[in-house]
């Protein structure tokens, strides 16, 4: 028994000395924006073994959104990168001991569950052969909406509105969380942001909100008669094709 334990451990042992460790270094970048890092909670990033299914790295990127001129602005040239050191990232350390084919997961963002997506590639990672510098990008498309008036399951008084415009307002910003401003790189004068509402389930009208200050979206409309309402609001980008939701239902009484 004593030397089957040894050989055991002895087996063991090389195998964890045959395994080499290699680093990733993986980013999650906004779909025609920016780099996703520490302002917005990271980007969740999970590295598998394709085989098998077991976790090899897991963590969230971190640092900043980048450099604006260098990646919005400046031609794109082979070789050349468009992240720094401080741009966002999760450096990933994996010990395997033979070449291994992975799957590598991005969700994001983390603390806007309306606006969450996931997006994978894979790829084959080999023993001590780090992947560093600008690393592995997956890009995640996108807006994240938060619709905040009215609020979720609010309750209001048809006569507190009642022949009153009824205020619709949304925050709406990148999935890196970069600002959309009027005229600014995320022109707010290309997206067409609208709130599709209905009555007790069925549709009444389309409702359409504007720019009125950073990220910040309005629209007003009558709403005469009581009620279950739900305001479904939809931001879209046609030349890029960026598009996000959010949801809310409310309640006006007699």
């Amino acid at each position: 028994m004593k030397t089957l334990f040894l050989a055991t451990a002895l087996l063991f042992s090389s195998l964890m000395v045959s395994a080499t460790e290699t680093k990733v270094m993986i980013r999650a970048k906004a779909k025609d924006a920016k780099f996703i890092g520490s302002s917005l909670g990271g980007a969740h990033i999970i590295i598998r073994n394709k085989l098998n299914q077991r976790i090899l790295a897991e963590g969230n990127t971190s640092g900043s959104t980048g450099n604006t001129d260098l990646i919005m602005k400046t031609p794109k040239v082979r070789g050349n990168s468009i992240a720094d050191e401080q741009t966002g990232g999760f450096l990933a350390t994996v010990d395997i001991d033979e070449p291994t084919f992975v799957t590598i997961e991005v969700i994001s963002p983390l603390s806007n569950r309306q606006a969450q997506a996931a997006v994978s590639t894979e790829m084959w990672l080999i023993p001590g052969k780090n992947i560093l510098g600008e690393g592995i990008i997956l890009e995640i498309p996108g807006y994240i909406i938060d619709i905040l008036k009215p609020r979720t399951h609010q309750y209001i008084g048809l006569n507190t509105i009642k022949n009153k415009p009824f205020l619709f307002q949304a925050n709406i910003v990148m999935m890196c969380g970069c600002v959309i401003e009027k005229g600014g790189i995320w022109n707010s004068d290309e997206i067409e942001v609208k709130g599709i509402l209905k009555k007790d389930g069925k549709f009444i009208k389309n409702i359409d909100l504007s720019w009125v200050s950073t990220n910040l979206f309005e629209g007003s409309d009558m709403i005469n008669t009581a009620g279950n309402y739900e305001l479904t609001l939809y931001a879209y980008h046609a030349k890029t094709g960026n598009t996000g939701v959010d949801k809310v239902n409310y309640v006006v009484f007699e």
